[in-house]
């Protein structure tokens, strides 16, 4: 199942869109697609009152398209999970996952504009896997114990600015990660069900039209399910919280592409998890 948010921000209205494309309103089933959702055993709701026949059709055209999740409670994100994207950020492969975090005031719609912050010189742009946890994992015993506690994936932008996160950082990478509007997610949820292996998913990205990523989460240095094992090791992770699993070569860090601007466009996609797109513009 593919569930999305649609409306104005902090108004959205949960729907679920069907493989032919219409799309059905969830208001009956729950006010919004967030960890209380998810927790109830939401997606199996969904998945009987769409088998039931209960849910009405709904009009989305012209209607923005928020994250498909509300504010999550953390968003957790790996860093260089591919070992060509270490290699272009002049680092050897992590012998263990690195964690920062993000803001979760970052999380916007997949079309939402992204505000470059005031005076950044080195704002970049990152495709990801993005996960989304539907079930509480603590101390989990297992990677594919762990696979279970995944509701779905969305394709997230883990936009970053570099001279923060590595010159102006003081040791820690949040400051060039957590600015405004720095992670569009979505455009749905796609349940983990439906994705089936997350190791198999094409990954990629254009600045302008122009390709800069393109890769395969079969190249992750740790796969989904060792990442949330790894962190539940080490934290609670609650349904809601967003998992940003790493992004490969190809990002302006590289120094084969020019940082963005206002006025450029980024492109992304991931294999069955749909396309975002935003625009730059000035903070």
């Amino acid at each position: 199942m593919k569930l999305m948010r649609v409306g104005a921000a902090g108004a959205e209205r949960p729907v679920l869109r069907t493989d032919d494309e219409r799309h059905l309103d969830l208001t009956p089933v729950t006010a919004d697609i967030d960890g209380a959702f998810l927790a109830g055993d939401g997606v199996e709701r969904v998945r009987a009152a769409y088998a039931a026949g209960e849910l009405s059709d709904v009009d989305v055209t012209g209607q923005r398209v928020g994250a498909p999740i509300a504010r999550p409670g953390a968003v957790l994100c790996i860093g260089q999970n591919y070992a060509a994207h270490a290699a272009e950020s002049g680092s050897a492969p992590p012998s263990v996952p690195i964690l920062f975090y993000k803001g979760s005031n970052t999380v916007v719609g997949p079309y939402d504009e992204v505000a470059i912050p005031r005076n950044s010189v080195k704002t970049d742009w990152e495709v990801e896997l993005g996960v989304v946890i539907g079930r509480t994992a603590s101390y989990l015993e297992s990677p594919e114990q762990a696979l279970a506690c995944v509701a779905g994936y969305a394709v997230s932008n883990d936009v970053s600015e570099r001279a923060f996160q590595n010159e102006q950082s003081g040791g820690q990478w949040s400051k060039g990660k957590s600015c405004a509007t720095f992670n569009p997610l979505g455009p749905w949820l796609v349940t983990a069900d439906e994705v089936g292996d997350p190791q198999r998913l094409g990954l990629r990205s254009y600045v302008n039209d122009q390709p800069r990523q393109d890769s395969n989460t079969a190249d992750m240095i740790f796969t989904v399910g060792y990442l949330i094992w790894h962190l539940s090791q080490y934290l609670v992770l609650e349904p809601g919280d967003l998992v940003n699993t790493g992004t490969p070569q190809g990002v302006a860090l590289s120094g084969r592409f020019p940082y963005l601007t206002a006025g450029d466009t980024m492109r992304l996609s991931i294999d069955g998890l749909g396309e975002q797109r935003q625009s730059l513009i000035n903070a």
